[in-house]
């Protein structure tokens, strides 16, 4: 159990029989009355936001979540598949449950899947990957400005900003957390 002073941003907790995640804490001690918390959380299975108050006598249970690295295998068509390198146990996830993360999933590659009561429920891409450009135009010489960009999209299917002198074919290391372009991949 968390005390209220100890809800924290990215502590997991279970409200109403589902896990959340602390997205924001505030902890308020007004002059006068009780101390309180003020929390906003999101829902792990469905990415809903709530807010919600406690006072210093409250307490909530902590979500018993765990994050484990999978690789992602492949997508049948309804299910996306990941499968655990340790042990070779897979998941199948549904579209809705990797809605987030879709434009960064690549076949072989890595990512942190969270698992509650041994079901799949969330997947997060690594904070950076290196993709392939599979589709942009060429670059246009001449009335630019110092960091002109163009679009491109990624072999994940992602659309991406990159500088002119990016071309087809070219790996590129892109942030996924804000879906910028990084810098052209070494190597």
């Amino acid at each position: 159990m968390l005390s209220h002073t100890e809800m924290k941003q990215g502590k997991r907790v279970l409200i109403d029989d589902q896990p959340w995640i602390i997205v924001k804490a505030d902890f308020v001690k007004p002059g006068k009355g009780q101390a309180f918390t003020k929390i906003k959380v999101k829902n792990l299975m469905d990415g809903r936001v709530i807010e919600r108050t406690f006072k210093s006598s409250d307490s909530v249970a902590k979500a018993d979540v765990v994050d484990v690295e999978m690789q992602y295998l492949y997508n049948d068509g309804e299910l996306y598949h990941f499968m655990n390198p340790a042990t070779f146990e897979q998941v199948a996830l549904s579209e809705k449950q990797v809605e987030e993360c879709k434009k960064w999933l690549k076949e072989n590659e890595v990512y942190e899947v969270t698992l509650w009561e041994n079901r799949a429920i969330n997947v997060v891409p690594p904070s950076f990957m290196i993709l392939e450009i599979t589709e942009c135009e060429p670059g246009v010489r001449g009335d630019t400005v110092t960091g002109a960009t163009k679009p491109a999209v990624v072999e994940s299917g992602a659309s991406i900003k990159v500088p002119l002198f990016v071309e087809i074919g070219a790996r590129v290391k892109v942030d996924t957390r804000t879906g910028e372009y990084m810098e052209r991949a070494k190597g």
